[in-house]
């Protein structure tokens, strides 16, 4: 007898702040890994998955759940970044209204930091997991039909008897091997129809891996809440048949590693270079890494392999901003690792963001010299945003409990400014860091080389272009003096000091933009 269907949710969520909609041209595109990884693992014990990318299809709230609503699953997963946590309680409401006996079951990196809090908030979600989900679910599924005891479930948010519960314990995946392939398959033309962030790739058609989970280090401004600090990786093996079946299955031309540290083991990567190399696999791949993992020896070797691409966490010009950041480099390592890596013929992009604590505009001005002077190929940069579950956050805050900007909370809005900065300002110097960067000659021969190469990128570059002069002159017209936000709902919160009062509370904005990349 078949089990039950469950479907998985990306809820729907504005990925760009007010004023910045023409970014969405260029931003990146690809499906949840994680949902994937879930659809592949339940299916695997004979559940029927289907999967709903809403940003995917244009699919606002209603439109979720009227699809949910026809399918009438018994269960229902939804990921949760913290900004889209009122998008997806309104699919919640909606679908326990037509259906009110599925069961609907909340993951990601929100629930990992904020799960107790998010469940007293919402009473549609009936089930957290906190961290990886895989084993989580299972043993949670498991229990609603009565084969196990809830308090044996570990990582689990519930109710019991109107009292909210946690267990302890966390389960990990030890062994990624033993995982399923992601179901890719589950996704409708896939993979075409999902495209990364413009000029992120050679060409298409484009697929992630994550080759490893967790990562060791403790940056103030991450959240490692969800995988935790012990590294686990796929074999090279196993890495090597996923890249072959993407390649031989879907048409797949490159690989975009998602690992927050691709470089963790340089054993494990050279000996996957290596495969490469000996079964002559033709991809292209991208990887993050830190600037302290990257040598001339292996990053020759990743070319021949194929890399194409290495994102670093530069994040500032600023050694003092660095160590504030707990990033255990210095300006002078980030600037050899990108030398290095240019030298090598890998493209580098470099992940910046402007406004944490201690930002000044002297060090806006090193961190625009920086930019100008080291040979990268993309610039990154981010509006500093404390999350849920970050050092940084509790610093800022005084607390892991602040739950009333969670819909600002996406990386493109400034949701906090440093004392003696404007949220203004830093808007006009996010516009003028960008500038100084690609407004280089340097930077603007490579693109326009790179686009004759590869004329997908053109129209996309093309909509960005028009899109940004059509709102910079809309700026100009209704008097904001060149500034893209639309609004300044946004909080001035500076860092607690004696006897200071609470920062008042600001009007919310619903906004997000990718979140995705880790620093």
């Amino acid at each position: 007898m078949p089990k039950p269907k469950i479907v998985f949710i990306n809820p729907p969520y504005e990925r760009i702040a007010k004023g910045y909609e023409f970014v969405k041209a260029v931003t990146n595109n690809v499906p949840s890994l994680g949902l994937l990884h879930l659809a592949a693992e339940v299916r695997l014990h004979g559940y029927e998955p289907s999967i709903i990318e809403s940003d995917h299809f244009g699919y606002d709230e209603a439109k979720v759940a009227e699809l949910v609503i026809k399918a009438a699953p018994k269960y229902v997963g939804i990921t949760l970044f913290t900004v889209g946590v009122w998008g997806a309680a309104g699919i919640a409401r909606l679908i326990k209204k037509a259906l009110p006996e599925t069961i609907i079951i909340v993951g990601g990196p929100h629930i990992s930091s904020m799960g107790r809090e998010t469940i007293q908030r919402f009473p549609e979600f009936d089930y957290a997991m906190v961290g990886e989900g895989e084993k989580i679910l299972m043993d949670l599924l498991a229990a609603i039909e009565g084969e196990r005891n809830f308090y044996k479930v570990p990582g689990l948010i519930f109710r019991d008897g109107g009292e909210i519960r946690n267990t302890p314990g966390n389960a990990v995946n030890k062994s990624l091997d033993e995982l399923p392939f992601p179901a890719w398959d589950l996704l409708p033309d896939f993979p075409r129809r999902y495209r990364p962030a413009i000029y992120d790739y050679p060409a298409g058609p484009v697929a992630t891996i994550a080759a490893s989970r967790g990562c060791p280090f403790h940056c103030k401004f991450c959240d490692t809440s969800t995988f935790g600090a012990a590294v686990r990786a796929y074999s090279p093996a196993k890495v090597f048949e996923m890249m072959k079946h993407l390649q031989d299955t879907y048409g797949v031309k490159h690989i975009m590693f998602v690992d927050d540290l691709f470089l963790a083991s340089r054993q494990r990567t050279m000996a996957l270079c290596e495969m490469i190399l000996a079964n002559k696999l033709k991809m292209t791949w991208t990887c993050c890494a830190r600037v302290d993992t990257v040598k001339p020896d292996i990053l020759d070797l990743m070319k021949r392999a194929g890399c194409w691409e290495i994102s670093f966490g530069l994040e500032t010009g600023s050694d003092e901003l660095l160590k504030a950041m707990d990033k255990v480099a210095s300006v002078v390592e980030s600037e050899n690792a990108v030398r290095w890596t240019a030298a090598a013929g890998i493209r580098t992009k470099g992940l910046f963001m402007l406004g944490y604590p201690g930002e000044t505009a002297e060090t806006i001005e090193l961190t625009k010299a920086f930019v100008k002077r080291i040979p990268m190929t993309m610039m990154n940069l981010s509006k500093f945003t404390p999350y849920p579950g970050s050092p940084v956050y509790r610093e800022i805050y005084g607390t892991n409990i602040r739950d009333d900007h969670w819909e600002k909370m996406n990386g493109m809005n400034f949701v906090w400014a440093a004392p003696g900065l404007t949220v203004e300002q830093l808007d006009r110097e996010f516009q003028s860091l960008l500038k100084a960067f690609y407004l280089h000659p340097r930077v603007m021969h490579q693109y326009t080389m790179l686009t004759l190469r590869h004329p997908g990128h053109f129209l996309r570059s093309m909509r960005f272009v028009f899109g940004y002069f059509g709102a910079k002159l809309k700026s100009l017209l209704t008097g904001r003096k060149g500034s893209l936000l639309r609004e300044s709902a946004v909080h001035l919160d500076h860092l607690p000091q004696k006897d200071a009062t609470p920062p008042p509370k600001a009007a919310e904005a619903h906004v997000h933009e990718e979140a995705t990349h880790t620093h």
